[in-house]
């Protein structure tokens, strides 16, 4: 460990930056000492709310003052790519806000200005975190479960119009995609941090009740290389809402049913028939419990800058889920099934997510 604090700089005000003041405060070894907004108001009041020494309204002045050995980017989507690799290229590491960016292409420019640094790109995937996840992935990686064979992700949100009527959202230029990449790409990276790389996606989008240019609606099968098979459906028209992932495996089925973040309480190991009880009780869920968040990612990371190791595996492979949902937008673009090897072959996609969506309404199809 360093002995001083990592000085940290939130770039954004938006209500996702609250959440990284509040773990950062709970962090000894970071401070957060600058915020930057384009709106001076907007980063005056941050600054007082949490207490932030110094405020800047650009990233420029910011890099120029050398102000910061982190950067938290907790701005719209679109601006992402271009303000990771200028903190990197002045020496900073950079903590990324998802989705990181709007197209495979600038998260690979990112991870290639990460690499070409040495600086350390981290993006928030925080429902990776928490004991119960850590003790499910490590059941499933030792084979404790069998072999993973089905598996359902389902992130179903309700966004109503005026959502989608602020500037920046439900563009292509300006959010990227629709709820597949902006709302699913949680639940789709827990999903691939259980069970590993992913082989090939067959995706279409749906427009089915909200004025946006992207879908509100998308529905996959995403297979992975260890043989599971995963139907994978994203709403944000769906009134009860709900995140969840079902693994079934030759010896179990794991359940985790939350909303924006999860803790013991939402996951369930069941026994396939004929597993004896005392194996079944060795699956447990560990005594000690801490829920997903903000804070053990940030925590893990934090220790991970202090002592010069790689990223840990929670914040590490930002480029798995990304591409999973990119191959989604592909599918529905091209209609054909997209395989890891072939996701890049599709230019387009690559640059931009950009994709037609199948529209239906009372006598429209």
């Amino acid at each position: 460990m360093t002995e001083r604090p990592l000085r940290a700089a939130i770039i954004g005000t938006g209500a996702i930056a609250n959440a990284h003041a509040e773990a950062l405060a709970a962090l000894p070894g970071a401070e957060l000492v600058a915020v930057i907004d384009r709106v001076p108001e907007a980063s005056a009041a941050f600054a007082e709310r949490w207490g932030v020494p110094a405020t800047f309204d650009s990233l420029d002045d910011l890099l120029a003052a050398g102000a910061a050995d982190v950067l938290h980017v907790c701005t719209p989507p679109g601006v992402h790519a271009d303000q990771a690799v200028a903190a990197l290229e002045a020496g900073l590491d950079v903590v990324c806000e998802k989705p990181p960016a709007l197209s495979l292409d600038e998260l690979d420019r990112m991870v290639e200005a990460s690499e070409r640094t040495g600086r350390k790109l981290a993006v928030v995937f925080q429902q990776r975190t928490g004991t119960a996840a850590a003790h499910v992935r490590g059941l499933l990686e030792s084979g404790a479960f069998g072999r993973p064979l089905v598996a359902t992700c389902q992130t179903l949100w309700f966004r109503d119009q005026a959502y989608f009527d602020v500037p920046w959202r439900g563009k292509w230029e300006t959010e990227g995609g629709g709820p597949t990449l902006g709302h699913a790409i949680h639940q789709l990276d827990l999903l691939a941090w259980l069970l590993g790389d992913w082989e090939s996606v067959e995706g279409r989008l749906w427009r089915l009740a909200r004025d946006t240019q992207t879908e509100d609606v998308s529905t996959a099968i995403v297979a992975f290389a260890n043989g599971a098979v995963a139907t994978v459906t994203t709403s944000a028209v769906s009134p009860r809402e709900v995140s969840s992932i079902r693994i079934d495996t030759e010896r179990a089925t794991i359940t985790v049913d939350h909303l924006y973040g999860h803790a013991h309480e939402h996951w369930r190991i069941t026994p396939a028939p004929g597993v004896d009880e005392a194996e079944a009780a060795t699956w447990a869920l560990p005594d000690a419990e801490e829920g997903s968040g903000h804070v053990p990612l940030l925590r893990e990371v934090y220790a991970s800058l202090h002592s010069g190791d790689a990223l840990p595996s929670v914040a590490a492979d930002p480029a798995r889920s990304f591409e999973i949902v990119t191959a989604i937008y592909s599918s529905a673009a091209t209609g054909r099934l997209v395989t890891a090897t072939t996701l890049r072959d599709d230019a387009e996609r690559r640059a931009s997510l950009r994709s037609p969506v199948t529209e239906r309404r009372p006598g429209r199809g």
